[in-house]
């Protein structure tokens, strides 16, 4: 099977970990160029992994006759637009969620890549985390029968820069929206209406910026299950990350890994390792298995199993809990 010719947009922090990840462990695949509006990121990512082009335009990359596919991983203002030229030019696309923070230019990318037959994958990283992974199947098996209650915690060691979280989309749209989206794939099914309360407990600047740092989103299902959703932009001892889905014949739950599973046992008290600290770490296999998917949907001509759909109910139910904060009432959710 002939090689695909990668080209990546955006050579920032995780831009990098998919180029290493397509470069030395996703076989049948090679990565071709990548650009970055910073030109010296690009030529520098370029040198150490020794790919043949780099570029500050990524226009260059799509005019490139022997680029198969793009990884889009530059800022989500630039989404849409990218896909769209990237599926005009009959590239396959992999894009960092969210598509765009507008409905209307979500709705015309996904136009743009069925009208051009293309592949668009979303990066919902979590959903191929293999333990998540595991627990969405054993509730699809009906091992705990039938789901009535889903528990989902998100809590980030830090909080991002303010001048980010001033053009991210606040809370919801940028943090939350990998929580809506795993909330939908762990009952196959979707959330008809929800409910968000949330405040400033961290850091008064989050909330001048006009944001919060502290939320819970409450979730009805199509089924009548009820979901929950905590995030936190501050947890003191690391990356939090757990779910939980108790059903009428009993409860699957997934903790927090952590760097090791040496426990020690004292007169004092029981001690084990933190989580791990950060995204790049908790979630590196399942960035690795996303991509994987993405090479094997262009190779075998297959569906990607995160579109376009996906991206754009995970963007109308961040607008749906911005929405319910201000009511103070549950929102519906519009498809």
């Amino acid at each position: 099977m002939e090689k695909i010719n990668i080209g990546v947009i955006g050579v920032g922090r995780i831009g990098r970990l998919h180029v290493r990840n397509l470069k030395y462990q996703v076989p049948g695949t090679k990565v071709l160029a990548v650009a970055d509006i910073f030109e010296k990121s690009a030529r520098e990512v370029a040198s150490q992994l020794e790919i043949p082009i780099a570029e500050k335009d990524y226009r260059v990359l799509l005019e490139n006759k022997d680029i198969d596919a793009v990884v889009i991983c530059s800022s989500t203002d630039t989404h849409a637009q990218i896909i769209s030229e990237a599926a005009q030019a009959g590239k396959h696309i992999f894009c960092e969620k969210p598509i765009a923070l507008d409905i209307d230019k979500i709705d015309q990318a996904i136009a743009a890549v069925k009208n051009a037959g293309i592949k668009l994958q979303v990066g919902f990283n979590r959903r191929f985390d293999p333990s998540f992974k595991k627990a969405k199947d054993l509730v699809a098996k009906g091992t705990i029968g039938t789901p009535h209650l889903v528990r989902i915690t998100s809590r980030d060691p830090e909080p991002p820069p303010i001048s980010y979280v001033k053009v991210s989309g606040g809370i919801f749209l940028d943090m939350m929206i990998h929580d809506f989206d795993i909330a939908r794939f762990l009952l196959g099914q979707e959330v008809v209406e929800l409910m968000a309360v949330g405040s400033c407990l961290i850091d008064p600047a989050i909330g001048e910026a006009g944001d919060i740092d502290t939320a819970i989103v409450t979730l009805k299902y199509e089924s009548g299950a009820w979901g929950t959703i905590d995030n936190s932009r501050k947890a003191v001892y690391g990356y939090d990350q757990r779910i939980e889905i108790f059903g009428s014949e009993g409860c699957v739950m997934v903790g927090n890994p952590t760097p090791t599973e040496v426990t020690i046992n004292s007169a004092e008290d029981t001690k084990t390792d933190k989580p791990l600290y950060f995204f790049t770490e908790r979630y590196q296999e399942a960035y690795l298995a996303e991509m994987k998917e993405f090479i094997k949907c262009i190779q075998e001509d297959t569906k990607p199993l995160v579109g376009g759909f996906d991206g754009k109910v995970s963007v109308q139910m961040g607008y749906a809990a911005k929405e319910s904060l201000t009511k103070g009432s549950f929102v519906k959710i519009t498809k």
